[in-house]
């Protein structure tokens, strides 16, 4: 299993779709910054990531003093920093003063319309919440927004439909709509991560870059594998057909961090997981993240998280009952 997927399939991430809009020139619209809109999308999450996917139409997109962005059907856009921005029918429009941010998000997916009665755009916006942590382990080295052609993928036609059929069926009298949609809200962030992958320029850094990067992607495929054993640097650098010091330089240029200094994070990701998905006891936590002693364990997720892992655990079931980011 490759780096991504086995860091997908233990850390849960919650997604929805929270807008869905029909637009028609001239139209702007301004998005604040995600923390803006946490309690409104995820009350205690700690990271919000807003991405939108054009399926009719097109517009543009602004960030800041950086040139506009044209998007056409298919494209989607993902703001891994959560930077607020606009999306208009054309660059330099003054965005449309309307409903407070509750009030708009008050319902989800809230159907919204309005425009000058020009050409139609068609457009969906989700997010994805996660721990603080993992976003950043993930999203770094990428540029403020990203921009991908989801129709170009082999599973973009069959997203783009059932989003579209999702989309109906939350408006239906029928139970699960809004589970499905939440559900293709997490398929459309990872299928645009993927495809960012693939598309990715020699010469990038950040996680994702490393996951394509032959050296540092076997290293991180055998950490990632097997995060109990006892690595060393030399024998990680045999798994990755490298020599230690070559291994040594092109994962901290590439990841930003040693590697064994990534694997001591990966495990305190492990454990923060199975810290709030589970009662287990903190000497099985500590031995299934690759420690001997609980001991050893919460002196390293102390360092890590702030706090000793029972405290940690309190905290979070009192704060966040739907254990974000676990």
């Amino acid at each position: 299993m490759d780096a991504l997927s086995q860091t997908l399939s233990v850390v849960r991430l919650v997604g929805a779709i929270f807008l869905h809009g029909r637009f028609t020139a001239p139209w702007c619209y301004q998005s604040p910054h995600a923390d803006t809109a946490v309690p409104y999308l995820e009350p205690g999450a700690e990271r919000v990531v807003i991405f939108h996917m054009i399926t009719e139409g097109e517009c543009w997109v602004e960030m800041g003093n950086a040139p506009p962005m044209r998007l056409v059907a298919g494209d989607a856009v993902l703001f891994p920093q959560g930077d607020a921005h606009r999306m208009g029918s054309e660059p330099g429009l003054a965005p449309a003063s309307g409903a407070r941010l509750n009030e708009v998000l008050a319902r989800r997916p809230r159907q919204l319309s309005y425009g000058g009665g020009g050409a139609t755009t068609k457009l969906i916006c989700g997010y994805l919440a996660c721990d603080d942590r993992l976003a950043r382990m993930l999203l770094t080295g990428l540029a403020p927004v990203v921009k991908v052609g989801v129709r170009g993928s082999n599973s973009g036609i069959w997203l783009e439909a059932s989003l579209r059929y999702a989309l109906a069926e939350a408006r239906s009298p029928r139970p699960g709509g809004h589970g499905v949609l939440a559900k293709l809200a997490e398929v459309l962030f990872i299928e645009v991560l993927r495809i960012h992958m693939n598309e990715q320029a020699d010469g990038r850094t950040g996680w994702l870059a490393g996951v394509n990067d032959r050296v540092v992607g076997a290293a991180l495929r055998a950490l990632h594998a097997e995060p109990t054993h006892a690595w060393a640097l030399d024998e990680l650098a045999r798994v990755a057909n490298s020599s230690r010091s070559v291994l040594a330089e092109r994962f901290q240029h590439i990841v930003g961090q040693a590697p064994m200094q990534y694997l001591a994070q990966w495990r305190m990701l492990l454990a923060s997981n199975l810290l709030t998905s589970s009662n287990a006891p903190l000497a099985r936590i500590a031995q299934e993240v690759g420690y001997q002693t609980d001991t050893a364990f919460s002196r390293a997720f102390r360092r890590e998280y702030g706090l000793p892992p029972a405290a940690w655990r309190r905290q979070k079931a009192g704060t966040n009952p739907r254990q974000i980011g676990s």
